[in-house]
């Protein structure tokens, strides 16, 4: 699994994407990420701690960057304003509201231009960006912010995302738009996996196979907004 935006290609000409993480500064004297890579290796960007397969990750708001975290580091980010709120923690957590679909008139609005996007509140310029898969990685596309309020105000699951480390991810399909509230981690996951497999115009058979995979577990792992407690605020 693609684990940070550092590993992400240099984007396609005209367009704007998230900045490539760089190394976490006061590290000076520890092992380079590039020789940890070499070892097969993988540390906590903050104190070294070597890493599982199954590890957190957090947003370094300074850099607009994501990093791996030891799960120490990680449960000390998920408090309001740990290390001055820098860094953030990214919550697991998947939500989907079945009961309030996207309609088409909704996505036309918007005016993205593909079938699957994602889109999360950027802090550092103080609005919802919308971002989407491309060969050259994560591409930043210009949103309709008075028709992403509008439809926001009718859809609750919009509204509900934790800024810089959520992310609404819309799928359009056959049979509708399927709208879920992500881990912001797992759209530039996914964005990585598609870049490796991305061949011609459309991505091409693998990369077909790859979304209807994410998209699985997706459904699988998702749980329903309507589960929750009447006018019980979800957890962040």
């Amino acid at each position: 699994m693609t684990t940070g935006l550092r590993r992400f290609a240099k984007r396609a000409a005209g367009t704007q994407r998230l900045p490539a993480l760089d190394s976490v500064p006061g590290l000076a004297g520890h092992r380079s990420q590039d020789d940890a890579a070499a070892l097969g290796v993988e540390h906590c960007e903050l104190c070294r701690e070597v890493l599982t397969d199954r590890h957190g990750h957090l947003v370094d708001t300074d850099k607009r960057s994501l990093a791996c975290a030891c799960r120490a580091c990680y449960l000390l980010f998920t408090q309001e304003g740990a290390g001055g709120g820098r860094y953030r923690a990214v919550p697991e957590r998947i939500y989907h509201d079945p009961g309030r679909p996207l309609s088409d008139l909704d996505w036309n609005d918007l005016q993205i231009p593909v079938a699957m996007a994602f889109f999360f509140y950027n802090s550092a310029i103080g609005r919802v960006v919308a971002g989407y898969p491309s060969p050259a990685g994560p591409t930043e596309c210009e949103l309709d912010l008075q028709a992403w309020d509008r439809i926001a105000a009718e859809h609750p699951l919009l509204t509900e995302m934790a800024p810089d480390v959520e992310a609404i991810l819309v799928n359009r399909t056959d049979l509708g738009n399927e709208v879920f509230l992500i881990p912001i981690d797992m759209c530039y996951s996914l964005v990585g996996e598609l870049r490796m497999y991305w061949t011609g115009f459309d991505g091409g058979a693998e990369v077909r196979t790859a979304m209807a995979t994410f998209m699985t577990g997706l459904r699988h792992r998702a749980v329903a907004l309507e589960r929750q407690t009447a006018g019980q605020e979800l957890g962040h």
